[in-house]
């Protein structure tokens, strides 16, 4: 009796693993999973043949009729599908599969968890959020000569196991070579052999990801608006990241950022090139984010009722170094945005930022107001900084947050309500803890 049971259940896991082999067969790339609010997510997928196919999903573990979202990919090159599964229920685990058209799995291997409805009911929930910038894929035959830019994609798999509710990919994502970013064939290349890549598969399946771009992602290095093929890099963004918006504009024709929460956080994700005027500009206004984007920020904080406020940019903006591409060199700008911030009474405005090939943590003193503070998380897998970085002239840095080393940060928010905090981890490509440090919601607001 005992043997007839044990050649069940190996007869059961061996139908398992065909199954799933057999679903994975078609799957270039992913699944991601995009936005996950109350009744609707997005779910991103690269399917390695044109066809007809289904994502099929049901609530939880029961044994309900899974329903099925039929869905076409016409190229196997042109940024994968989004597919948006409407009227879920709220703080609900969901399992799901894609699979051929018609053909329900036996087996679901992916989950998502929809938005909890915790307002007015209960303290606002415990997350962690994943951040980083600066990926670079290897690619031989396009690559400068010599050592490799790129190592240790292992990271990813590093950062999945610290399994994030929400992954936020800080700008520089992939990395346009010459090749490239002359035609839009380049362009999607670029971001499909960075997406395929396989050591990045767990961590694209763990939690939902939002991005935003930097200038190796929009086009040439040090890229502004002037680049002639901007709104082809942002079609390709817009195919193969699955944020909720898209700048402005009826069409969201015009740049990449928008705004999300999870929790008690509200993030708001900017760009910093679409309206980029050139660093050598020597008449009009010297702008990084442009009128409308600038306005959009302020009055989305000043309406924020969110304990936290994220604000991810691709650059640095607490930085005192005037060099390279920090905001300190555009510092019109950058006193408006911290003036503003302060005149409207901001609180729990926190910045993330990368682009600098190394980490650190920045602290603007203010007086009669909380300090601000700049996480900058840099780089995930291109090569890091040296000696410059160490040597660069930041007023602002926190002693001994600085590190020159491949690296991830998690955001850990936590807490009750008069107590919630916000922790800062930073990792390096092994998944090992190299540095922390922990903020208090009530350190981010105006003393009354």
């Amino acid at each position: 009796m005992k043997m007839h049971i044990i050649y069940r259940l190996f007869a059961l896991l061996i139908l398992i693993n065909i199954s799933v082999l057999g679903q994975s067969s078609l799957i270039a790339a992913g699944p991601m999973l995009g936005y996950a609010e109350m009744t609707e997510v997005a779910i991103w997928v690269d399917m390695k043949m044109p066809g007809k196919y289904c994502l099929s999903y049901k609530e939880g573990r029961n044994q309900s009729i899974p329903k099925c979202i039929p869905f076409s990919q016409d190229d196997a090159d042109s940024g994968g599908q989004k597919i948006s599964i409407p009227n879920l229920k709220p703080g609900t685990q969901y399992q799901y599969n894609i699979t051929e058209e018609k053909n329900i799995p036996a087996v679901f291997p992916y989950q998502f968890n929809t938005k909890k409805l915790w307002q007015w009911r209960e303290n606002a929930p415990d997350f962690k959020i994943a951040f980083g910038s600066c990926a670079y894929i290897n690619e031989s035959e396009f690559d400068r000569p010599g050592i490799p830019y790129g190592s240790d994609y292992e990271i990813f798999n590093a950062i999945a196991t610290k399994s994030p509710d929400i992954t936020i990919w800080g700008g520089d994502n992939i990395y346009l070579r010459e090749a490239d970013w002359d035609s839009p064939s380049g362009i999607y290349h670029r971001y499909n052999d960075m997406r395929r890549t396989p050591q990045l598969q767990k961590l694209l399946q763990t939690g939902q990801h939002f991005a935003i771009w930097d200038d190796h992602d929009f086009g040439t290095n040090d890229s502004d608006r002037s680049f002639y093929l901007k709104h082809v890099t942002q079609k390709a963004f817009k195919d193969f990241w699955p944020n909720k918006t898209f700048g402005e504009g009826i069409e969201q024709s015009q740049g990449i950022y928008t705004t999300f929460n999870w929790g008690d956080a509200q993030f708001f994700l900017l760009d910093n090139r679409f309206f980029k005027s050139p660093n050598k500009r020597q008449t009009g206004e010297r702008s990084i984010l442009g009128e409308k984007q600038k306005q959009w920020l302020i009055d989305n904080l000043v309406s924020s009722t969110f304990t936290f406020k994220i604000i991810v940019i691709g650059g640095q903006v607490l930085n005192t170094a005037a060099v390279f591409e920090n905001y300190s060199t555009y510092e019109e700008e950058r006193n408006w945005l911290l003036e503003t911030i302060d005149k409207e009474k901001i609180e729990g405005v926190i910045f993330l930022s990368g682009d600098r090939h190394f980490s650190e943590l920045s602290q603007l003193q203010r007086p009669g107001a909380y300090p601000l503070y700049d996480w900058t998380v840099s780089p995930l897998t291109s090569g890091a900084a040296g000696k410059t970085a160490q040597q660069e002239n930041n007023l602002n840095r926190v002693q001994g947050s600085l590190f020159t080393e491949q690296a991830f940060g998690i955001l850990g928010f936590s807490g009750k309500e008069k107590t919630r905090s916000l922790s800062l981890e930073l990792f390096n490509k092994k998944g090992e803890k190299i540095w922390n440090k922990i903020i208090l919601a009530q350190d981010l607001t105006y003393k009354k």
